[in-house]
């Protein structure tokens, strides 16, 4: 196989497609000058010639003898070049060719043809190839360099695929990559002689080849998403990529917004895109020189937009000469030169803006503007003729007196929007001017205006009004809004001197009072009201009238008192931190209250109410955190799903009939002691905590657990009654319930799937009732049940009772030495079949005095023993097949251990008198021990882990004691 890859190179004399595209090479190299950063110097491209390149092309030779010295530099170099595997190097390559100088890149593009004879064919279409193949091609090249250079080309080999140095500019690029797989084939034959490049490019091939094309259009979309910087960039790359760039859609706006551009580069770049109908020049040095060229040379000038210098009055008086400008910017410049008005004269002007400008006196004709912007600027006077003019905003200038005002803003009759905020001269009279001359104004904000109070105005089409911090605006002022009956937005923020607001506007959408600080009294009525913001006023009275308003806050209304709503729509309530509300408000949301579709309240820290009772067919969450005066409690919402009453820790009465709820949490009422709940969802009741609960009536038919922990007044009577009108129960805990019996017990045998039972803490006598009712028992807890008699144990492993018990808790108990030892040594006779006890907890039994588990036990299923803390026990002998955990921790008398657990892996012995040799000799047997615990065992030395670890090889963690006995 033979890969030939061939190159050419141009002098600067014989270079004709250079020259051709020469100074287009150096407007494209200016452009990215301009439109870099004025602040980054390192990213400027010079325009000065390049170095001379030498190469074949330079020294006349034609292709035939190229390719001859091609063929002599691959011999030459074909053990030691570098390597190209597979198509995946062809994306590298192709990358390179994309990160190349515009020079390289357009030489590289010319040459793919063949030659400078078909420098005017259309390269357009040209489609780089790369061909894959199994195995590794070495591709040769000749670089030029400097006459007289006497280095080999096998010395200057660059190794692709390393990322090694990419040629400076004096030096020549692959331009094409043709690889082919025909023996010894002679190239030349192969091309038959032609130099055409797309001969070349058609050698013989095998395999396969990927193609990537680049059509006009695609190459146009992509460009699409450059900007200009990136177009710049882009232009090196090849004659393509460069006309691709400088299309025109890509130039309309020229955007040199704080660049350091020169005359002549702003000069240049003008004609270079004539057709551009934006220019942005804010920012850049001399803005009067370089607006005054775009002027002249931009015939087609749509927007300009400039900024920070000074404007001379030849720009205004040249304004008139861009027939097509339609919007004109200007920002914080001076105007003029120093002369009293400024003339801003163009027919066809539509969009004008003038903000943070200096200038004494401004005069607009243009009779097609549309908006004007004077904001912030300090003119003192503005004379207007623009009689199409919709939209102006004069806000923050502050020298405009109330006369220059009126004089402006009456000349404009069309106006349809007017923003004169902090214009702090405005009066009542020029806003009565204003209404007679301008009928179609809908957009008004006047706010940080004192003067105003809105006396005998009246804006009967306008739909928003603004009066932020209008100290004028009082409650008589509500009678001039009232006529604006067209009315969709309302602010009225910071008006001190409001006391109550009655509007009834059918447009009304949205209302905002913040930070009033006498304001008391909200009355409205709205059809399409939909927001109302009332924040930080002492309101005492708010009655809302809508058909829309969908979502209501008000929170922290520490003096709302009363509240009166009739909103069909309403769906979300927030009343969080209303202090001074009482129960009445139940009322309001209740059926019949006004709002039939509410569906979230929040009452959070209302703590004036006392007796919460609502009634309500939509109502689906409730929230009444921290009211911590509430001591009775009534819902009858079927729909309800949330409740969430944490802090209510002076609830006495709850009664819940009917709810939707499927769980609920009272443990955090202690004081409860009346209960009712009527839930046919319900799955989860937790009671626990609630100390002093008597009266429990619990209707839950699809119960699958109750925790009534602590719940220490409930009695046999009520525990009857919910077994029976709640048969789904699967656990139910009664730790701490001391007053239930052994009637109440028998009652659960109407829980026929009951399978976890919590009796711990009891004064049960016997666990017959238990034996008796609860078949299906999987778990019994029965921690410090310490008046069970010694053989209250027997029907577990004399009797068969509980064929399905898994776990057994016997903490703390009392139960006899003998009553311990039967049980443990005929775990056999525990369960029927193969549901053998998995967990078996005796902590704390102090009078175990040894614990002994045959293998005749059959121990298969026992997993998890836990006999810490009892301080009587001496001697341990456990053969138990599946045991995996054993906790003998603090059984300070222990002495002897016997371990046959082949799948004991955590073995805790901390605190216990056994001496090494024992342990030694107990987790010998245990191959798969992985956790040993002999911290403070004063007979197991710590220097003697050596010893354990051999023992036992599967140990992985021991901890011991720090200091040796």
């Amino acid at each position: 196989m033979k890969i030939w890859c061939f190159c050419l190179c141009f002098t600067r004399e014989e270079e004709d497609d250079r020259e051709e595209l020469g100074e287009e090479d150096k407007g494209e190299a200016m452009a990215e000058n301009v439109f870099r950063d004025k602040d980054d110097p390192v990213g400027r491209i010079k325009n000065e010639e390049e170095p001379e390149q030498l190469g074949f092309a330079g020294n006349g030779r034609g292709l035939d003898e190229q390719l001859r010295l091609f063929e002599d530099d691959a011999v030459a170099i074909r053990d030691g070049a570098a390597h190209w595997e597979g198509a995946a190097h062809a994306g590298s390559l192709f990358s390179w060719f994309g990160s190349s100088r515009g020079s390289e890149g357009e030489a590289s593009s010319a040459s793919a043809t063949g030659g400078v004879e078909d420098r005017g064919h259309d390269y357009h279409h040209k489609r780089f190839k790369a061909h894959s193949d199994s195995h590794d091609y070495h591709f040769p090249t000749s670089v030029a360099s400097n006459a007289g250079n006497s280095r080999s080309s096998a010395e200057r080999v660059y190794h692709f695929s390393q990322g090694s140095s990419i040629p400076p500019e004096n030096q020549l690029f692959y331009h094409s990559l043709t690889m082919t797989d025909g023996g010894d084939e002679n190239p030349s034959e192969s091309s038959d002689g032609k130099d055409d490049g797309d001969e070349i490019g058609s050698l013989k091939t095998e395999d396969f080849e990927v193609r990537m094309d680049l059509t006009d259009d695609l190459l146009h979309m992509v460009f699409s998403f450059l900007d200009h910087i990136n177009l710049c960039q882009a232009a090196r790359v090849c004659r393509q990529w460069r006309g691709a760039s400088a299309h025109d859609d890509f130039w309309r706006c020229l955007n040199f917004e704080n660049r350091n551009i020169s005359i002549e580069q702003f000069e240049d770049m003008c004609r270079r895109y004539p057709n551009a109908t934006e220019v942005n020049i804010s920012g850049a040095p001399s803005i009067h020189l370089l607006v005054m060229k775009a002027v002249s040379s931009l015939r087609n000038l749509e927007v300009l937009t400039l900024g920070r210098g000074q404007l001379g009055d030849t720009f205004f008086h040249a304004l008139a000469d861009c027939y097509l400008l339609t919007r004109l910017n200007v920002n914080d410049a001076t105007l003029g030169n120093g002369i009293q008005e400024i003339l801003i004269n163009h027919d066809g002007l539509r969009h004008l803006q003038l903000t943070k400008c200096r200038v004494m006196r401004v005069s607009v004709r243009c009779p097609q503007l549309e908006t004007m912007s004077l904001k912030r600027s300090n003119m003192a006077q503005a004379v207007l003729n623009c009689p199409l003019l919709n939209e102006l905003d004069i806000g923050a200038c502050h020298k405009l007196s109330d006369a220059a005002v009126r004089s402006a803003v009456t000349s404009c009759s069309q106006l349809e929007s007017l923003d004169m905020s902090n214009c702090s001269c405005v009066s009542d009279e020029t806003l009565r001017e204003i209404a007679l001359t301008c009928p179609n104004l809908h957009f008004l904000n006047a706010s940080y205006c004192p003067n105003i109070s809105l006396e005998s105005v009246r804006l009967p089409m306008l739909t928003v009004l603004r009066l932020h911090s209008c100290e004028g605006i009082t409650s008589a002022s509500m009678a001039a809004i009232s006529h604006s009956y067209m009315l969709e937005v309302l602010e009225l923020d910071n008006c001190n001197l409001l006391t109550s607001v009655s509007l009834d506007l059918p447009h009304l959408k949205c209302i905002r009072l913040v930070h009033c600080r006498k304001f008391a009294d909200l009355n409205l009525r709205s059809t399409t009201l939909s927001t109302i913001m009332v924040s930080n006023c002492p309101v005492h009275r708010i009655n809302i009238t809508s058909n829309s308003l969908q979502k209501l806050a008000l929170q922290k209304q520490e003096s709302l008192t009363t509240l009166t709503l009739q909103c069909q729509t309403l769906q979300e309530v927030d009343l969080t931190d209303c202090e001074s509300l009482t129960n009445s408000i139940c009322e309001v949301f209740s059926d019949g209250g006004g709002c039939p579709m509410l569906k979230s309240l929040v009452l959070d820290n209302c703590e004036s109410l006392t007796a919460v009772r609502f009634c309500s067919a939509s109502l689906f969450s409730l929230s009444l955190v921290g009211c911590r005066a509430i001591t009775a409690l009534e819902l009858t919402c079927p729909y309800l799903e949330q409740v969430c009453l944490d802090g209510c820790d002076h609830l006495e009465r709850a009664s819940f009939c009917p709810v939707g709820l499927q769980s609920l949490n009272l443990g955090i009422c202690p004081k409860l002691n009346v209960l009712s709940i009527e839930a046919p969802h319900m799955v989860l009741l937790e009671l626990k905590g609630c100390g002093v609960l008597s009266d429990a009536s619990i209707n839950c038919p699809l119960l699958t657990s109750l925790d009534a922990s602590f719940c220490s007044q409930l009695k046999d009577d009520c525990l009857s009654a919910t077994s029976a009108s709640c048969p789904l129960i699967e656990s139910l805990i009664l730790m701490s319930c001391p007053s239930i019996g052994s009637d109440g017990l028998y009652s659960l045998r109407c829980l026929p799937h009951l399978t976890v039972l919590d009796l711990s803490y009891t004064f049960l006598l016997n666990l017959q009732p238990v034996f008796d009712s609860c078949l299906q028992l999987k778990v019994l807890k029965l921690q410090a049940c310490k008046y069970l008699a010694d053989s209250s144990l027997e029907p577990l492993y004399k009797g068969g009772a509980l064929p399905s018990l898994q776990e057994l808790d016997l903490s703390y108990g009392t139960l006899c030495q003998s009553a311990i030892e039967e049980l443990l040594a005929c775990c056999t006779h525990l369960t029927h079949a193969n549901r053998l006890l998995q967990n078996l907890n005796c902590v704390g039994c102090l009078n175990i005095r040894k614990v002994f588990i045959p293998p005749a036990a059959r121990c298969f299923h026992l997993s998890s023993l836990n006999l810490s803390l009892s301080s009587n026990l001496k001697e341990v002998d456990l053969a138990c097949f599946n045991l995996c955990f054993l906790n003998l921790s603090n059984c300070c008398s222990l002495e002897i251990l016997k371990l046959e657990c082949p799948r004991l892996t955590s073995l805790f012995l901390q605190s216990c008198n056994i001496d090494e040799v024992a342990v030694e000799a107990a987790i010998s047997k245990c191959s798969m021990l992985e956790t040993l615990d002999v911290r403070f065992c004063p007979k197991v030395c710590s220097m003697s882990m050596g010893r354990l670890r051999l023992a036992c090889p599967s140990l992985k963690r021991i901890f011991s004691s720090l200091s040796p006995s």
